[in-house]
Parts: C-alpha cells; sequence; structure tokens
C-alpha cells in the first residue's frame, strides 16, 4: 500500500511539471514573441498568454508544495527569486498590454504598440531570469 501512495504522489509530480513546464513555455515564448514583434499581435495572444502565466504560476505554487515546503535553503531562494520574477512579469503584462488592449480594443495605433511593446519587453527579461533561476537550481 506505501509503494501504491508513492507512485500516485510521483505521478500527480509529473503531471504538474508537464503542465508547469507547456505553460511556462507557451507564456514565456509568447512574450519573446511579442517583445520582438513590437506588441503586433498582442490582440490575439495576450488572453492565451495570461491563461498560460495563470497556469504556470499555480502549478509552480503546487510544485512547491510537495517538493519545498518546510525548507528554506539556496535553492528555494533562487526559486522565490525566480517567481517573483514571473509574478511581476505577469502583473506588468496584465497592467501594460491588458488595460491598453481595453482602452483601444484592436491595436491599430504607434503609442498603443509602443506601449504594449514596452511591457512585453520588460516581462520578457523578468521571464528570462525566471527561466534562469529554474534552470541552475537542478545543480545547486
Amino acid at each position: 500500500m506505501r509503494n501504491q501512495g508513492k507512485a500516485i504522489m510521483q505521478s500527480t509530480i509529473i503531471v504538474i511539471t508537464a503542465l508547469h513546464v507547456l505553460s511556462s513555455v507557451f507564456w514565456a515564448g509568447s512574450t519573446f514573441t511579442l517583445a520582438h514583434a513590437g506588441g503586433v499581435r498582442a490582440e490575439r495572444l495576450f488572453r492565451p498568454q495570461m491563461g498560460a502565466a495563470i497556469v504556470a504560476v499555480i502549478t509552480g505554487a503546487a510544485l512547491w508544495h510537495y517538493l519545498h515546503e518546510g525548507s528554506f535553503g539556496i535553492s528555494e531562494q533562487i526559486l522565490t527569486s525566480g517567481a517573483a520574477c514571473a509574478i511581476i512579469a505577469a502583473g506588468i503584462q496584465g497592467i501594460s498590454t491588458g488595460s491598453t488592449l481595453r482602452r483601444v480594443g484592436p491595436v491599430n495605433s504607434a503609442q498603443a504598440l509602443r506601449s504594449i511593446a514596452i511591457g512585453q519587453r520588460a516581462a520578457s527579461v523578468l521571464l528570462a531570469i525566471t527561466i534562469i533561476c529554474m534552470s541552475v537550481v537542478r545543480y545547486l
């Protein structure tokens, strides 16, 4: 019975990890794309992008609960820094892109694109830091 509980826990962690990685890859990829494209097509990507951000944050919190709860060593400190960067990135995107899209609707002005691009570029830097944090923590 004990091995069955361990197998269920491992399966749960595997599923949560897969959801975390897939949503994070989409979130970061769409952010890097919008930053590079100067905000073009933001109206099509924003909702899925924010949905992926929400899934990434929730699954990240679940992974923290299962794998890191109760300790706060160097690995957890680095992961906390990465998580903070990701949450700040989502906030920047929600404020810059979300408010611009609500205000102007379909993006058809250079000023709106510039506002979106600035937010996406700032978020891309923060998400790059998040990716680095998640990548290096494995080797500490």
